[in-house]
């Protein structure tokens, strides 16, 4: 069998045997239909929100607002985009409400991701929208360091730090405009993760994006009731309680293109759950009739993040534990993965800021493991000169390759061995542990000999990074104990340990 796989620009072939089993997102398994018409259906999910009083009744003259807009990560950029569909009903009803176009501001939630540039705030908005808000300076990028436009809300009464958007904090409404799509970090972007992830602090982020959260067993493989995902809940609400008004959240339901599946509006609590209920029918996909020995998929070097996403070797870390996490469980407990990646040493250090820094650290000083690395994140989020790379050089926040970090070693804690097929410098991948090969034939004959057998069960996984991915369960597994269940239940909470 013949198959192609990401690998840097292009792809790489791979002849593997006929009884591999083979899935693309979309195509494998179609998506639930995608909306038609999504102008209608975001105009009628907007007039009616669920738990909390339309905008007509929430704004009015001299009302000030703010409209929270995922970053260029999310969400796509085309025509009928959530973005660029949601935002105009938005403001045409925040108009009818007698709102003034001066007192509404549009912020792009890209926490500690690099600031977007001009032209792509202009591509995941539009030119309408762009052209009436750009040049007045009412379009802003989120600065995680601009202290005179942060607020310190204290902690949660799990003791998590709560800095955010102050903005957004003083805004008389406030809008979120997410997405309901399946993401390894608590099963879903959209809802509370929105303002927890987009609008705050490093020091909020640092709650929970840490090892102590991410390597226990409720976070692998990727569910809703997981501990980070509780946390992202107890932020948003923290956030509410103190502001002393809800978000208005308008979150689309996307499919393996970003194509809209359905659109919830209203009070976060209570519509966050309702949207799950719709995206797990397209997001965890119960297909597996056996579980997998053997994984294996590419990765290009632009994709997701940035360019040089493929080829950084601790974002390939993260990309490689994604899958595991998105996919556990149909891995058996010794599966290998095979991936090709150009790994050509390219970190793009003007963007990822001081992850070359922090992968040189990780050779020395008893670094044993990802999760060693640990205790440096504060040095690296306080340091000056990465700061000003963040906040005026497009540059990633130094603390992010930490939250990456405790990401990453999540892959070597769910796998006998890694390969990295195609390096052209295969020392970085050495570095982090992963094992070289020049082809997958040789990388799958080595993994027989060592850790699956003469016969594995193969899982090709094609476009892995090119479409919007799936969850992976088990044909006739339990359904329900990752978001529907969650749903029913009174909003419960991981308890406090």
């Amino acid at each position: 069998m013949k198959l192609s796989f990401e690998y840097g620009h292009g792809t790489m072939e791979a002849d593997l045997p006929d009884y591999t089993d083979v899935f693309i997102p979309g195509e494998t398994i179609p998506d639930p239909p995608y909306l038609e018409d999504v102008f209608t259906a975001t105009k009628e999910s907007v007039l009616n929100p669920i738990g909390m009083e339309p905008l007509s009744k929430l704004a009015k003259k001299g009302s000030r607002v703010t409209i929270i807009f995922p970053d260029r990560v999310k969400g796509g950029e085309q025509e009928t985009s959530h973005r660029k569909v949601a935002i105009p009903i938005i403001l045409e009803e925040l108009y009818k409400a007698g709102v003034e176009k001066k007192d509404i501001l549009l912020i792009c939630s890209n926490g500690l991701h690099s600031k977007n540039t001009k032209q792509e705030i202009l591509n995941i908005l539009g030119e309408d929208i762009f052209n009436q808000f750009w040049y007045t300076r009412q379009i802003l990028n989120h600065d995680s360091e601009d202290y005179e436009n942060l607020v310190d809300l204290g902690t949660t009464k799990r003791g998590d730090p709560v800095i955010m958007n102050k903005y957004v904090y003083d805004s008389d409404v406030a809008i979120l405009i997410g997405h309901t799509q399946g993401n390894p970090y608590g099963g879903y972007s959209g809802g509370y993760k929105h303002c927890a992830t987009g609008i705050t602090h490093w020091r909020s982020i640092a709650s929970h994006h840490v090892p102590e959260v991410m390597h226990r067993d409720d976070f692998t493989p990727v569910s809703t009731n997981s501990l980070m995902r509780t946390k992202f809940d107890e932020i948003g609400m923290h956030m509410e309680e103190k502001m002393g008004k809800k978000f208005f959240c308008c979150d689309a339901v996307l499919d393996t293109k970003s194509r809209q599946i359905a659109i919830f509006s209203g009070y976060a609590k209570e519509m966050q759950p309702i949207s799950w209920e719709v995206a797990d029918k397209r997001t965890y996909v119960h297909w597996a009739e056996k579980k997998y020995d053997v994984m294996v998929f590419g990765m290009p070097q632009f994709f997701h993040y940035a360019d040089g996403m493929g080829t950084n070797p601790i974002m390939m870390m993260q990309a490689l534990s994604a899958q595991v996490i998105r996919h556990k469980r149909i891995m058996k407990e010794n599966c290998v993965i095979i991936c090709s990646s150009i790994c050509n040493g390219y970190f793009h250090d003007e963007k990822f800021t001081g992850y070359r820094e922090v992968f040189e650290m990780f050779q020395k000083d008893y670094m044993n493991t990802l999760a060693d690395m640990e205790r440096y994140g504060e040095m690296f989020a306080t340091n000056e000169e990465y700061i000003r790379n963040y906040r005026f050089g497009n540059g990633f926040h130094p603390f992010h390759s930490f939250s990456m970090i405790s990401c990453g070693h999540i892959a070597e804690m769910n796998t006998a061995a890694i390969y990295i097929v195609g390096a052209q410098d295969p020392g970085y991948a050495r570095a982090m542990g992963l094992k070289t090969r020049a082809t997958f034939e040789e990388a799958l004959e080595d993994a027989k000999k060592k850790y699956v057998g003469p016969r594995p069960n193969i899982l090709a996984l094609p476009k892995t990074f090119k479409l919007s991915a799936v969850h992976l369960c088990m044909k006739d597994g339990e359904k329900g104990n990752y978001g529907i269940d969650n749903c029913h239940a009174k909003y419960n909470m991981v308890p406090i340990e």
